[in-house]
């Protein structure tokens, strides 16, 4: 079946792209290995918070498909892969995915046709990694067909940039490959900014995580030496943030969650390590910002212990278990280290989120807390992880007997600690 774009991976990248093609006119098949996925996609029905299920209803319609038969691509103009990179059990990228999209795309690559690698890796992986297997198609990239990536800027939850208003960004193997991609993505966006090369394109996505990893572990670190200055440091912020120029706001929080912020810096630090240095600034973010859930815990048991009760055997209530505000993702959310270091510390966890029906930490259930109100009076303390807006903060103050703010949404008083 002829179509104009194949998106490999329909997760929170791949489907957002594929419902904004589909959009623009594009006829669009949707390749995943997951069945449960694909059949529900065909039926009208999303997985994915910033896709409801009318989206995903009004392209099918439009002609969109989603399927799992790899030979999908051998009718498409264009081929984007869109497939999770996460962390090796060594701390290196995990390019597990990529490559079995690369050979799904080499059993069926024909001449003409655009490749582009969406999903977030380490300079170089395009060039290294991603042409070698799609060559062995008998193609050569750059000659027979096209190779570029674009990094993904998919940010869940953001109810002011999507995919059409958000710039992208293109690297081309060749300038050919660049014009090629530019001219995709140009039907797709409202604006496409040419990178000089693959590895500079790779670089770019990079760039942005680790700016914003090492600049929360900036105040991640001021939070824990600001409550012993006895500094309010969500002032404090505020305050500096009326600068007009030369400052950007970054506040504190429980640690970092998602797929980019814990994981892209380090893709960088493993492909800097491979040329014998440390990449120390990162290492260090990477220390402030993992143990942020112990200091919670910690800001936890010296609240409780001030009320003459001990952590152990505390009935500790945490609002908001997602790694965003908003959204029901729960990709790598600090949430999950808190549970385990207040289990560890003797304590009855339980939660409290709209988001999240059901959730386990380590195989063992967490108990949710369906009433709010009455879970908060049953309470020995409550911690807002996240600050959701369908939470009334003013209901959460006046029940809580104790409240531990890591959000800085709560006004300080003699019952509620800000981080």
């Amino acid at each position: 079946m002829r179509s104009d774009l194949v998106v490999i991976g329909l997760g929170y990248v791949g489907l957002p792209l594929a419902v904004e093609a589909t959009r623009s006119g594009m006829t669009v098949v949707g390749l995943d290995k997951n069945a449960e996925i694909v059949t529900r996609l065909n039926a009208g029905v999303s997985h994915v918070d910033d896709i409801d299920d009318a989206a995903v209803a009004g392209v099918r319609a439009q002609g969109f498909t989603a399927t799992t038969d790899e030979s999908a691509v051998a009718g498409a103009d264009t081929v984007v892969i869109c497939v999770p990179t996460p962390l090796s059990e060594h701390g290196g990228p995990d390019l597990t995915m990529v490559e079995s999209a690369c050979a799904a795309i080499s059993r069926h690559l024909r001449p003409g046709t655009l490749v582009v690698l969406e999903s977030t890796t380490y300079p170089g992986t395009t060039d290294e990694v991603v042409r070698p297997l799609l060559e062995r198609s008998g193609l050569t990239a750059g000659r027979d067909f096209h190779l570029a990536f674009s990094p993904e800027r998919v940010d869940p939850g953001n109810q002011v940039y999507g995919i059409r208003n958000t710039p992208k960004v293109v690297g081309g193997h060749t300038p050919a490959c660049a014009t090629a991609a530019a001219a995709f993505y140009g039907k797709i966006v409202d604006t496409v900014v040419q990178a000089t090369g693959t590895r500079e394109a790779e670089m770019a996505k990079l760039i942005e995580n680790t700016y914003r990893h090492v600049n929360i572990a900036l105040v991640n670190e001021m939070a824990i030496f600001c409550n012993e200055l006895g500094i309010d440091l969500w002032d404090a912020i505020s305050c500096a943030a009326t600068k007009p120029f030369g400052y950007q706001a970054f506040r504190p929080g429980p640690g970092v969650g998602g797929h980019c912020i814990p994981i892209d810096p380090n893709y960088l630090a493993h492909k800097v390590r491979t040329l014998g240095y440390p990449f120390r600034m990162v290492e260090l973010a990477q220390e402030i910002n993992t143990r942020m859930p112990r200091y919670v815990v910690e800001r936890a048991q010296h609240l409780l212990d001030r009320a003459g009760k001990t952590l152990g055997g505390a009935r500790v209530l945490l609002l908001g278990v997602t790694y965003k505000a908003d959204i029901a993702d729960q990709r790598e959310t600090s949430a999950r280290d808190v549970v385990k270091r207040l289990r560890a510390r003797g304590a009855d966890v339980s939660y409290h989120d709209p988001y999240v029906p059901g959730w386990s930490v380590d195989g063992t259930a967490v108990p949710p807390a369906a009433d709010l109100s009455a879970a908060l009076e049953t309470a020995d303390l409550a911690i807002l992880l996240q600050r959701h807006r369908v939470f009334d903060l003013d209901e959460i103050q006046r029940r809580a007997p104790l409240l531990l703010d890591t959000r800085g949404a709560a006004r300080p008083q003699p019952h509620v600690e800000r981080l």
